[in-house]
């Protein structure tokens, strides 16, 4: 019980005031200074992400090296619709009271501009490893962005700072305690024997690496969210009498205290505010820096292009999926029965389909969890290919024993919970502290480099979207343009407007040190 109160007061003093003001102001400042452009161009975005995803060329080239953008956006979005969506925002009610989803939507309304912004920095400032494949994310753009192009050291603090923050959230066991909790509450299956069953079958989807990860999200992503929805959908069809008072008591709790009822001990305005971003961060994982680094590797004509995807995600995520499992539990009235985590949710959709529901939910959360972890799989290689890009041979087989590595806190963090009785709190805040290092890190860094984003976006809205005049030689890539033979040079030329040779490497490698012009790269190739 001791330690369980040292693991809450961390994450209070981590998760206080300041930091929440923090992470609203760099939203808020975001969507102020792009003129709300994710929310004003909010029906292009959508019909140029998730419209065109089920368009056959919106998939790589079989045998290709890269992954289109439409895997790269179900990778992500199988790594960000996890069982954040399900037990995280009946946590969120359960811990901060009907409120919380008041600020879980405050922070998917900042989010989309944020993840958009980190997702075009991270494929503005890629790299390509002598594979031919790109690599991008928050320690590639602090490191050229910062260190190289601005001349500024402190960047390399920030990218180790978020680097090794990032990889703590590895000893957090991913979602395996959330889907053992609910496979136990759903059919009694043994939580520690369901992890070592669970640890095998990740290990055999990553073992292929990322285009195994990639088959298995394009085809899994887009049926659970579809199958969830509906069930989701259906739990709020039949409260649909309840329906106004729900809003009405999520905004007037998202300013006032909850008092207590039935088992919910009644929570604080500052505890609803800290539980809902935090559930939210944690669910659409906008501002946290891990989608980035699977969006770097996307085949892209234009980082801002790419950065579309991830405020789609946001949406979906938050604005749809999230919203569908908050109504769910409070229309069903079960919100304050003193259950926590993924019991909550089950006992919503118990509540309205009987046993069915509680067969359906069990299947949704282990396919949600199952996406998410194999899909963070590819985020950790991010990092490491970045850390040890000067030793391919070390990266390689560093790689190779992390494959190994990677289900093993799953083991950890669920016999730990399960044994000494602690429950979903605990994990919860163990998930709560392993976040807000990467969140600070990734926040402040896209903050420093912000003018590199109003440039990119400038560029996009008039070379895409006739909003503006076209800057004369702007190219969208730091040092790593579509070349001949990638899925997306055809549409490069077309936009950017320029025609020639592949780009030879010498001068790739030179152009790293000057933003150069695009026609300057191929007329010299």
């Amino acid at each position: 019980m001791r330690y369980f109160k040292q693991i809450q007061a961390i994450d209070g003093f981590l998760w206080g005031t300041p930091f929440m003001i923090f992470i609203i102001l760099i939203g808020a400042y975001f969507f102020v200074r792009s003129k709300g452009f994710t929310i004003a161009h909010l029906p292009y975005i959508l019909k140029n992400t998730l419209g065109k995803s089920i368009k056959k060329q919106s998939r790589s080239k079989k045998g290709g090296q890269h992954i289109s953008s439409f895997e790269a956006a179900c990778i992500a979005i199988g790594g960000t619709v996890g069982n954040g969506n399900i037990a995280g925002v009946a946590t969120a009610i359960a811990t901060g009271g009907p409120g919380a989803v008041f600020w879980i939507w405050v922070w998917a309304f900042f989010g989309m501009i944020v993840k958009c912004v980190e997702t075009s920095l991270s494929c503005y400032y890629r790299s390509r490893n002598e594979k031919g494949e790109f690599f991008g994310g928050t320690t590639y753009f602090l490191e050229k962005g910062l260190v190289k192009r601005r001349g500024h050291r402190a960047g390399w603090v920030l990218a180790i700072l978020f680097g090794v923050g990032f990889i703590l959230q590895f000893l957090g066991g991913s979602q395996a305690y959330s889907i053992a909790e609910s496979l136990n509450t759903c059919f009694g299956i043994n939580m520690i024997g369901f992890t070592v069953v669970y640890s095998l079958l990740l290990f055999y989807i990553i073992y292929r690496g990322v285009p195994r990860i990639a088959k298995f999200a394009s085809r899994a992503v887009p049926f659970m969210c579809v199958a969830y929805l509906l069930g989701g959908v259906g739990i709020i069809a039949l409260n649909l009498h309840h329906v106004p008072a729900v809003f009405a008591l999520i905004f007037k709790s998202a300013f006032t205290p909850t008092a207590a009822a039935g088992g919910f001990a009644g929570a604080s305005v500052a505890v609803t505010v800290r539980t809902g971003l935090a559930r939210s961060i944690n669910s659409n994982e906008a501002g946290q820096g891990s989608s980035p680094l699977i969006h770097g590797s996307a085949d892209t004509a234009h980082p801002v292009a790419q950065g579309l995807w991830g405020a789609a995600e946001v949406f979906v995520d938050t604005m749809i999926i999230c919203t569908v499992t908050a109504l769910s539990v409070l229309c069903s009235g079960v919100w304050n029965s003193g259950t926590m985590g993924a019991s909550l949710a089950i006992s919503a959709f118990q509540h309205a389909y009987g046993q069915v529901g509680v067969v359906f939910i069990g299947i949704m959360m282990f396919f949600f969890g199952l996406t998410t972890t194999s899909g963070w799989f590819s985020y950790y290689l991010s990092i490491i290919s970045h850390f040890l890009r000067r030793r391919p041979k070390t990266r390689d087989r560093v790689i190779q024993i992390f494959r190994f590595l990677f289900p093993l806190p799953n083991l950890v963090i669920v016999s730990s919970i399960v044994l000494t009785g602690n429950g979903p709190d605990l994990f919860w805040s163990i998930v709560d502290i392993t976040l807000a290092i990467p969140v600070f890190a990734n926040l402040l860094s896209i903050f420093l480099l912000r003018q590199d984003f109003w440039s990119l976006l400038k560029d996009y809205k008039a070379r895409y979207m006739g909003i503006g005049a076209v800057e004369s030689g702007f190219t969208p890539f730091y040092d790593t343009p579509p070349e001949p033979g990638d899925q997306a040079y055809a549409d490069y030329q077309k936009h950017i407007g320029i025609t020639g040779q592949p780009v030879k490497k010498t001068q790739k490698m030179q152009a790293q040190h000057r933003h150069v012009r695009p026609t300057e790269i191929f007329n010299n190739a």
